[in-house]
């Protein structure tokens, strides 16, 4: 199974479907995490018109998608390309805990939930931010 798979991804459009056939497989997954790590729900939230959790929302789907993108730049087989864009999304994930937890001043969560546009977009800032940076140091 495995030859069969190595074959078909020694063509650009096999590697092309590859990578993106994993790359929505890991939004989805990773999505799903942060959705179960919020206090709120972030797709009722979106659905209500709450714009903070839309901003913050958007922060994140972009900070998966560039570290997933940096990882595909950076490393030449599929497998590499799934371990290294895992692991950086795993930091990112623990970078959003770490982020609820070491803002003293607030709840971001419950900021997040009460449609505080501020704190929205730092979330979003903080995840975009944290990719690039995640993403360099993929290599």
């Amino acid at each position: 199974m495995k030859e069969s798979i190595d074959r078909l991804l020694e063509y650009p459009i096999g590697m092309t479907l590859g990578l993106f056939s994993v790359a929505i497989l890991e939004l989805i997954v990773f999505l799903y995490c942060f959705e179960f790590a919020a206090r709120y729900r972030c797709w009722d939230e979106i659905k209500r018109g709450n714009m903070a959790a839309a901003l913050a929302t958007a922060g994140k789907i972009f900070g998966i998608c560039n570290i997933i993108r940096y990882s595909a730049a950076l490393h030449g087989t599929i497998y590499d390309f799934m371990i290294w864009s895992f692991a950086g999304t795993i930091l990112l994930f623990i970078s959003y805990i770490l982020f609820e937890f070491v803002t003293p001043v607030f709840r971001i969560d419950r900021e997040i939930a009460e449609d505080n546009r501020a704190v929205g977009i730092i979330a979003l800032g903080i995840s975009v931010s944290l990719s690039f940076v995640i993403g360099a140091s993929l290599g």
